[in-house]
C-alpha cells in the first residue's frame, strides 16, 4: 500500500497488483493522444496476454489509476524479438544488459493528476517483483520525448553505433529506485536497529533466550560462526548467523542430496550406486502393487523413532525396479487386493511426478565444486528398469500371486569427502527489503570462501519468504524423522551470466555430459540428432533446441515442437483460463518435449522458460503426460521435464457428444471431435506466468483413502495455479484409481459413480502433484501428529483428511443353527466386523485392482471347474458381478444369487418395479438362479481355509449351497482398521465420524468427509449426511475449507 498525493486531487490509497484481461476497459479510460504518440496505437488485451509483466495501480475503490507492461524485448517493429541483444550492444555499447536483469516497458498509461506518482510507484513494484532485474529501458520514436511523468525516471542513452535512427532509448536504473542491499559484518552497536524488527515477526527468541540473544549472539562469533546485517542509510534493515558446523551425514540420511553430491566434494570411496545385487529382506513379502521410490514428507518405521534428530533405518520404501504389464496382464498385475494381512506389511510409497528432477533426472545433473567452473557430474541413478517408464510411474508387476518378489533393502548414497556446506541459523529482514533478501548471500559465500553450499531448514509451516525462493528445495527420504524442510543454494547460483541460446553442434558434447546419467536419455539425444541433422521432422515439423550456458558450459537443455494439433488441445483442455486464445496465432503454440536443467540454478527455470518462448517466437507451452501403459511410441516422444512444478495443470473439458448424422454443415471440424488413442495430462506454461511467483505451501497434508470425495479435494488443491503444495500424501491400499490399463471386463465388474471415468483420470494425472503411500492406516497418534500405516510405518500430518468412504466388508456370519432348522426370525443381530482370516475363495471387489484380482482367481479356478459360484447381496454391483462372470464364460446356470432381506421394505437397488421384473426375467433365462431374504449363516471350510459350502437361513427352510467362490456384495460399511485407528484415536465416533459444518472433528487438525461422516447431534441434522449428496462436491467443499488457510486470495 502507498499513497499518492496530487495538486488538483485528494490523496488515493493505492494497491499495486498484477493487470488482469478485464482491467483492459479501464486502461482505455486513461489513453491521451501523447500515449498513443509514446507508443503507439496498441490492442491493450494483447498487451496484457503477451507481457510477462504487467502492474495495474488501483485504489481503495478498485478505480484504475495507472498501468504498465513490461516485456523482455523492445516493441520496434522491424527488430526481431530474438535478436535485440545484438542490435543493442551494437547501437549503445552496453555488455551489462542481459535478457535475465533487463525489462522493456512497452506501455504506461495513467490519471494524468496522479501520473508521476504512478510512475514511480509501478517502477519501484517492477524492481521489488523482479529482483534479478536491474535495467528497464524505454524505447521511443525518433523526435518523441517522453511524457513528463516519465521524464524524471528515465534518462537517454548515448548511441555509439550505426543503429536505425528511427529510435531513441531512454534507461531507468534499479539503484534509483530499489537499490541493492548493502551487507557487512555485524556489530553489537546493531543490536538496537535489529531487536524492534524481531519482535515485530516474532518474540519466541526473546522468551527463550532473554532480551540480550542477539547481541550474545553477534558477540559470540568466530571462525565458525559468523553475523552479517543489511545497511541502509546507516541503519541495520536485516540480520543473518551463518555456521559452517553441519551435519551434512544426517541431511544426507534425511534428505535426496545426490543432485548435490551430498554437500561433500567428490571422494574416491564415494558409494553412489545401489549393489548390484540386492540382499532380499529375511521374510520375502509378496510385491503386487506399485512400489515407489519417493513419498511424502517423512515417513518412519513406527518401532524406531526416538527423537527428531536421528536417523532410523526401518521402514525404508522398496526402490526395485518393475515392469509394466501387458494388457492382457492388467488383471494379473493387480492379483492381490486389500484383502491381505496389514500387520508387518511394509508400505509401499511412490512419489510425485513434479518432483522427478531431483529424485531422477535432476539427480544426474549437480556442481562438482570446481571454483572456474560448472561440471555435471554422475551421482546417482533411479532404479528404473522398464523402457515405458519414461514418464517417471512405477506400475503394478505382473506376476503369478503365488510368487514372490524380494524386498529390497534401501539404499543411501555415502559420501566420504570434505564438508562443503555451511548453514543459516538465524535470518530477519524488515518486510520493506525482503525482496532484497538475495543479497545477503554473497557475502555470506564470501566469509566462507572453502564452502560451495548454504543450507537452510524451516519448519513445514512456515511459509515460503523471498529468500526461500532462491534455494532449491531437497526431497525428503523414506524414511526421515526431520520434521523440517531442507533447502540448498550453491555458490554457483549467484553467477548472472545465465544464458539461453539456440543449440549449436559445438553443444554436443556438453549436452551429453549433463545427460549423460538421466534414464532413457535416448529420447532426447534423438531429438537432438534430429534437430542437427535437419531442424525438422520427416514429416516437415519444425524442430527448435535451445541450451542454457553457464561460465562457458551447457547446464540446460530444451527441445520444442510446434503444436500442431492446438485445435484439439483447445476443445477437449481450458486452456482460456489462462490465455485469451484469439490473440495468439497458431504458430506461437508450442510443444515441449523435453527440458533439463541443472539443479543449483534451478531458480533460473521460470527464466529459462521465458527465454525459450522469446527466442522461439512462442507465446505459450504446452507438455502432455501420458499414462504409463501408453504406446512406446507415444512415452518415447517425451522425458520428463525438471521444469514441471513451475508449470499449471489444465483442467479438461466436458466434451459434446455429436450425432453421427444430421448435422450437416453445422457439424465440427475432425480436429475437434477426432478421438485420440492416448489421452494425457495438460500442463501450461505462457508468458506471462513467467514472472508469477507460486505460494509454496509446505504443511504435510495426509488424506487417507482414494474415494470420490478424497480424489475431489485433491483435484481442487492440485488445480489452484498460484498455489504449489510440496506434502500432499494419500494414503490407500492400491493408491490413485487409474492407474491400471483399461480393461473392459474389469470395468464392468463395478458399477460407476459417475463422478470420475477413466479418460478423467488420466487428464488429472493426480500422480503428478501427490505422493502416493500404499498401505492401510492402522492408527492414529493425535498428540505427535502421525498416522501409522500398516501397523509399523509413520506418516507424519499437519492437516489429516479423513475420506476413507465406505468398503464391502467380509460378511459376518450369525453362526445360526440350520442343522435345527433355523429360520430369520431366529437369528440375532448380525455382527458389524468379521475379525478372522479372510477365506482364499471368499472375493470382495471395492476398486479396479480388487477387480482385476477376481478376475485373474476366476480365470485361474472357475473355468477349470464345475462348482458353483455365489453372489451375496443386493447392489447394482452383484448384478455387474453376474454379467461380467458370464462375460468370462462361467455358466448361469452355475451362478446363485443370494438376495439378503430388505430393511424397513425399502425398495431394491433398482428403484423401479418394471425394472426388478425386467431383470429378474433376464437372470431366468440366462439360468441364474435367485434366493430372496437369505441371510448368512455359515460356511465350511477346509484346513486351506477355502469356503467349500455356504448355509443361509431363509423365512422357511435353510439355504446350503456348494460354493466354489463367494462374491460378498452386502451392505457398505467402514473398514474396520480405519473404525479402530479413529476409535483408538478418540475422536468422536457416533455410528459414524462425528464432525461440524466446517469439517472438523473434535480435533482441529483433523478434517473428515464422505458417507464416513456424520454431522454433531446438536445439529438436528441426522438425515443430511455427506452420504446423500454429491461425493464430488463434498470434496470440493473440503478442498474450499482447507484453502482458506493458505490461499492469500480467498
Amino acid at each position: 500500500m502507498a499513497t499518492l498525493t496530487s495538486a488538483g486531487g485528494a490523496p488515493q490509497v493505492i494497491n499495486a497488483r498484477r493487470t488482469e484481461s478485464l482491467d483492459a476497459p479501464n486502461i482505455l479510460k486513461l489513453v491521451q493522444t501523447a500515449t498513443e504518440t509514446l507508443f503507439g496505437r496498441v490492442n491493450v488485451v494483447s498487451l496484457i496476454e503477451k507481457a510477462v509483466l504487467a502492474i495495474t495501480l488501483s485504489n481503495e475503490n478498485e478505480e484504475v489509476l495507472g498501468h504498465a507492461s513490461f516485456f523482455d524485448y523492445p516493441n520496434i517493429p522491424d527488430l526481431d524479438v530474438a535478436e535485440w541483444e545484438e542490435w543493442f550492444q551494437s547501437t549503445y555499447a552496453n555488455s551489462k544488459c542481459t535478457p535475465l536483469n533487463t525489462l522493456f516497458l512497452n506501455y504506461f498509461v495513467a490519471k494524468q493528476e496522479y501520473s508521476h506518482g504512478c510512475a514511480q510507484e509501478i517502477i519501484r513494484a517492477m524492481f521489488n517483483s523482479a529482483p534479478d532485474v536491474h535495467y528497464c529501458f524505454l524505447v521511443v520514436p525518433s523526435g518523441v520525448y517522453p511524457e513528463a511523468s516519465l521524464e524524471g525516471l528515465f534518462q537517454p542513452l548515448r548511441k555509439v553505433g550505426p543503429g536505425s535512427d528511427s529510435s531513441a532509448v531512454f534507461a531507468c536504473y534499479r539503484h534509483d529506485h530499489v537499490p541493492v542491499l548493502h551487507i557487512r559484518s555485524a556489530g553489537v552497536q546493531d543490536t538496537d536497529d535489529l531487536t524492534p524488527i524481531f519482535n515485530r515477526q516474532s518474540e519466541v527468541l526473546t522468551r527463550t533466550y532473554g532480551d540480550f540473544f542477539l547481541s550474545e549472539l553477534i558477540e559470540a562469533q568466530g571462525d565458525t560462526m559468523k553475523c552479517i546485517v543489511a545497511e541502509v542509510d546507516g541503519l541495520a534493515v536485516g540480520f543473518m548467523s551463518l555456521s559452517s558446523d553441519v551435519n551434512v551425514e544426517m541431511l544426507n540420511d534425511c534428505f535426496e542430496l545426490g543432485a548435490f553430491h551430498g554437500l561433500r566434494k567428490p571422494h574416491e570411496e564415494d558409494l553412489t550406486d545401489p549393489p548390484q545385487t540386492p540382499v532380499p529382506e529375511s521374510d520375502p513379502v509378496l510385491e503386487d502393487r506399485p512400489s515407489s521410490a519417493k513419498s511424502a514428507g517423512s515417513v518412519t518405521s513406527a518401532t524406531s523413532v526416538k527423537s527428531s534428530q536421528s536417523l532410523k533405518k526401518s521402514g525404508s520404501a522398496s526402490q526395485q525396479g518393475s515392469v509394466h504389464p501387458s494388457r492382457e496382464g492388467s488383471r494379473q498385475a493387480s492379483a492381490t487386493s486389500s484383502k491381505g494381512s496389514t500387520k508387518g506389511e511394509e508400505a509401499k510409497l511412490k512419489k510425485k511426478l513434479s518432483e522427478a528432477d531431483m529424485a531422477t533426472e535432476g539427480a544426474n545433473l549437480c556442481d562438482n565444486t570446481d571454483a572456474e567452473s560448472v561440471k555435471s557430474v554422475a551421482t546417482q541413478k533411479a532404479v528404473v528398469s522398464s523402457e515405458e517408464d519414461r514418464q517417471g510411474t512405477v506400475c503394478a508387476i505382473a506376476r503369478h500371486p503365488d510368487l514372490g518378489s524380494p524386498i529390497l533393502k534401501k539404499f543411501v548414497p555415502q559420501y566420504n569427502g570434505e564438508n562443503l556446506a555451511f548453514c543459516i541459523q538465524l535470518f530477519c529482514i524488515d518486510e520493506q527489503y525482503e525482496m532484497r533478501s538475495i543479497d545477503f548471500l554473497a557475502k555470506a559465500f564470501e566469509l566462507f570462501p572453502d564452502k560451495h553450499f548454504v543450507v537452510m531448514t524451516v519448519p513445514q509451516l512456515v511459509p515460503e519468504f523471498p529468500l526461500l525462493q532462491q534455494f532449491v528445495r531437497v526431497i525428503p527420504r523414506c524414511p526421515s524423522t526431520l520434521d523440517q524442510e531442507l533447502y540448498v543454494f550453491s555458490r554457483h547460483g549467484l553467477r548472472r551470466d545465465f544464458a539461453v541460446r539456440a543449440a549449436e553442434g559445438k553443444d554436443i558434447d556438453g549436452i551429453y555430459k549433463l545427460v549423460e546419467t538421466i534414464d532413457f536419455k535416448e529420447n532426447l539425444l534423438k531429438d537432438l540428432k534430429q534437430f542437427g541433422t535437419a531442424r525438422r521432422d520427416d514429416d516437415g515439423t519444425d524442430i527448435k533446441a535451445f541450451v542454457a550456458e553457464s561460465c562457458g558450459q551447457v547446464v540446460g537443455i530444451a527441445i520444442i515442437r510446434e503444436e500442431l494439433d492446438i485445435d484439439y488441445v483447445r476443445s477437449h483442455y481450458n486452456i482460456e483460463d489462462f490465455i485469451y486464445f484469439n490473440h495468439h496465432h497458431s504458430t506461437e503454440h508450442g510443444h515441449l518435449h523435453h527440458f533439463a536443467l541443472n539443479p543449483i540454478f534451478k531458480h533460473y527455470t521460470k527464466h529459462f522458460f521465458k527465454e525459450v518462448l522469446r527466442q522461439g517466437h512462442f507465446t505459450c507451452l504446452y507438455y502432455p503426460i501420458y499414462p504409463s501403459y501408453s504406446d512406446k511410441e507415444v512415452l518415447g516422444s517425451h522425458s520428463l521435464v525438471t521444469g514441471l512444478q513451475e508449470m499449471v495443470p489444465v483442467r479438461s473439458r466436458r466434451q459434446i457428444i455429436y450425432p453421427d448424422k444430421g448435422l450437416g454443415i453445422n457439424a465440427p471440424c475432425d480436429r475437434i471431435v477426432k478421438q485420440v488413442k492416448d489421452t494425457y495430462a495438460l500442463n501450461h506454461i505462457n508468458r506471462k506466468l513467467t514472472m508469477e511467483p507460486k505460494v509454496t505451501i509446505n504443511a504435510r497434508i495426509v488424506v487417507i483413502g482414494a474415494s470420490d470425495t478424497s480424489l475431489a479435494f485433491l483435484e481442487t488443491l492440485t488445480f489452484c495455479p498460484h498455489l504449489r503444495f510440496n506434502n500432499v500424501t494419500l494414503i490407500s491400499p492400491h493408491g490413485l484409481p487409474g492407474q491400471l490399463e483399461p480393461d473392459v471386463l474389469r470395468d464392468q465388474m463395478l458399477s460407476s459413480s459417475q463422478c470420475y471415468t477413466h479418460e478423467e483420470y488420466v487428464q488429472l494425472s493426480l500422480r503428478t502433484w501427490v505422493n502416493t503411500v500404499y498401505g492401510k492406516m492402522t492408527s492414529i497418534n493425535r498428540r505427535k501428529k502421525y498416522v501409522v500405516v500398516n501397523s509399523e510405518t509413520q506418516v507424519p500430518y499437519d492437516h489429516l483428511i479423513l475420506c476413507p468412504g465406505l468398503q464391502y466388508q467380509v460378511p459376518s456370519p450369525t453362526l445360526a443353527d440350520v442343522n435345527q432348522g433355523a429360520t430369520n426370525k431366529d437369528v440375532n443381530k448380525v455382527g458389524q466386523f468379521f475379525l478372522d482370516e479372510q477365506p482364499k475363495n471368499l472375493l470382495l471387489v471395492n476398486d479396479a485392482y480388487d477387480a482385476g484380482a477376481a478376475l485373474y482367481w476366476a480365470e485361474n479356478n472357475l473355468l477349470h471347474s464345475d462348482g458353483d459360484v455365489v453372489i451375496y447381496g443386493d447392489s447394482i454391483d452383484a448384478y455387474s458381478c453376474i454379467q461380467t462372470m458370464m462375460t468370462l464364460g462361467v455358466a448361469g446356470t452355475r451362478l446363485h444369487l443370494v438376495v439378503p432381506p430388505r430393511e424397513n421394505n425399502m425398495p431394491s437397488c433398482l428403484n423401479n418395479p418394471a425394472m426388478d421384473e425386467t431383470v429378474e426375467e433376464a437372470l431366468k433365462q440366462a439360468g441364474v438362479t435367485v434366493h430372496s431374504d437369505c441371510i448368512l449363516a455359515d460356511w465350511n471350510e477346509t484346513e486351506e481355509n477355502v469356503i467349500q459350502s455356504v448355509s443361509f437361513t431363509t423365512n422357511e427352510a435353510p439355504l446350503i449351497l456348494n460354493c466354489t467362490a463367494l462374491f460378498s456384495y452386502g451392505k457398505k460399511s467402514v473398514d474396520y482398521q480405519a473404525f479402530k485407528a479413529v476409535n483408538d484415536a478418540c475422536l468422536v465416533y457416533d455410528g459414524k465420524l462425528v464432525i461440524d459444518a466446517t469439517f472438523h472433528t473434535n480435533d482441529v487438525s483433523v478434517r473428515a468427509a464422505g458417507p464416513f461422516t456424520k454431522f454433531q447431534r446438536s445439529y438436528h441434522a441426522d438425515d443430511w449426511t455427506h452420504e446423500k449428496f454429491s461425493a464430488k462436491e463434498i470434496g470440493i467443499q473440503l478442498a474450499l475449507a482447507l484453502l482458506r488457510q493458505f490461499d492469500p486470495t480467498m
